[in-house]
């Protein structure tokens, strides 16, 4: 038996973050996994998998495409799906393992196995107990089914993300159901190796939430990199063999039913809070309706009991986990942290990739907040053209009374990196106009991000 000051069930971002931080601030601090490496869904079968496999996809393309363009000729490259899953597991050993050093590092205690909390104050891994005297749950989630949908998931031929990352062969069709990050990453993936990609959604349009102008552009490159769409359509059944499976769905606009047939399917509609296994129904632990963990300011309605990151409710995301685990473990420590939700940034990381922050414009017209907005395309960056990378915009938006700086979205290249100057500048209350005389250096993407920011102004240069 062991005493702590904080245990911490889960390591994926949110907890192993946590953790660190916690131990950091003088706490005796553990943290409980029952995988065998650290780093949760994000870094085992999640986000770093999935961009080793986006990265890899992503250099046969430009192999395929640009090349030859470049003067780089010879022998086109051929796919040894094999070594290209060896170099992604690599991706994710180097990760895992690196987690594991820091817990050294830090003197973080990894108890291995799975927890429950048979009251406050402790927390069951096989059959020992360990007391704390605060206990996170940052269980993380695990991939929600079709509502309504009679459908059976193997991981083989009806597969979540975790199947599609470690199938036996290159599909030569797949279906994905959800036209969500996960669905068109992946889908982006396998289009890239030659699978006939179709994506199945309920809504009319993909990316729902995203900005609409921006989603719009994103489907119509998606198309032109060979990507399907099935829009409106509703997946009523999903009935696999060992080798195929037949998707049936209706059209939401007339009610008729169609089939696809189809090698694989992926059900990609989104995830759901991983709590089975902890207790909290027995604990009392008050839920939301949608299965959250209820809680204010991370703290649940059971004293010294906390709940971070994907199990609560918000946007489910690996970043705003981290920043949910380094602010428990700050309000742990007696200090005064304060995460702001208005500038977390979402990222979607295809070619090219989309990013944004802060609201739309769908969302600042519903509010009624005057607003004025600067555009800038990656046509008319140096860099964008040199680098066949020309595809999309970047779209600003700000107070039209005030000029500050209400939110962005960007699709094009490496917008997930350029997306940052904004939250930055959002962080500290900038207007557009302070992003407009700051200097950028040429040539580089992030000037499209200057140009968009003086288009809320007198207008841009470069366009």
């Amino acid at each position: 038996m062991a005493n702590y000051d904080v245990i911490i069930i889960g390591s994926g971002p949110g907890g192993y973050v946590g953790a660190i931080r916690c131990a950091q601030l003088g706490l005796k601090t553990a943290c409980v996994e029952g995988r065998d490496t650290l780093g949760g869904t994000c870094l085992n079968v999640g986000c770093i998998p999935s961009k080793a496999l986006l990265h890899a996809s992503h250099q046969l393309h430009e192999a395929e495409h640009n090349f030859a363009k470049m003067g780089l000729t010879g022998a086109a490259p051929k796919v040894d799906w094999k070594q290209m899953l060896a170099y992604k597991d690599d991706v994710i050993a180097q990760n895992t393992k690196g987690i594991e050093f820091l817990f050294k590092k830090n003197k973080v205690d990894w108890i291995k196995g799975w927890a429950s909390i048979p009251k406050a104050g402790e927390v069951k891994v096989g059959d020992e107990i360990h007391t704390a005297k605060h206990i996170v749950i940052a269980s993380g989630s695990e991939p929600a089914t079709i509502p309504g949908a009679e459908v059976t998931i193997d991981e083989k031929v009806v597969v979540t993300s975790t199947g599609a990352l470690e199938l036996n062969k290159i599909p030569k069709t797949m279906t994905v159901v959800g036209g969500g990050v996960i669905g068109l990453e992946l889908g982006s993936v396998y289009a890239r190796l030659g699978t006939e990609v179709t994506v199945v959604e309920f809504m009319d349009g993909i990316t729902p939430g995203m900005d609409l102008e921006v989603a719009k552009q994103f489907q119509r490159i998606l198309a032109k990199q060979g990507l399907k769409f099935i829009m409106g359509a509703a997946v009523s059944k999903v009935a696999a063999t060992k080798t195929k499976a037949k998707v049936t769905y209706k059209l939401r606009k007339d009610d008729s039913e169609h089939t696809l047939d189809t090698e694989v399917v992926l059900v990609s509609t989104g995830r759901k809070p991983f709590t089975e296994g902890l207790g909290l129904d027995a604990l009392g632990i008050e839920m939301t309706p949608r299965g959250q963990i209820a809680q204010s300011s991370y703290r649940t309605n059971m004293p010294g009991i906390y709940a971070i990151g994907d199990a609560i409710e918000g946007p489910m995301l690996a970043h705003k986990a981290e920043d949910e685990g380094m602010a428990v473990a700050e309000m742990i420590a007696g200090q005064k942290p304060h995460v702001n939700y208005g500038v977390i940034p979402g990222v979607i990381y295809t070619h090219p990739e989309v990013a944004n922050v802060g609201q739309t414009e769908e969302q600042l017209k519903e509010a009624g907040v005057a607003y004025k907005i600067g555009k800038f395309s990656f046509m008319g960056n140096g860099r964008a053209k040199a680098n066949f990378a020309a595809d999309g915009f970047v779209k600003l938006l700000a107070d039209a009374k005030t000029d500050r700086i209400l939110g962005a979205h960007v699709i094009g290249p490496m917008a997930g990196d350029l997306i940052h100057e904004v939250c930055v500048a959002m962080e500290f209350g900038a207007a557009a106009e302070d992003l407009a005389r700051t200097c950028h250096a040429h040539p580089t993407y992030s000037e499209a991000m200057r140009e968009a920011a003086l288009a809320c102004g007198d207008g841009a240069i470069h366009a």
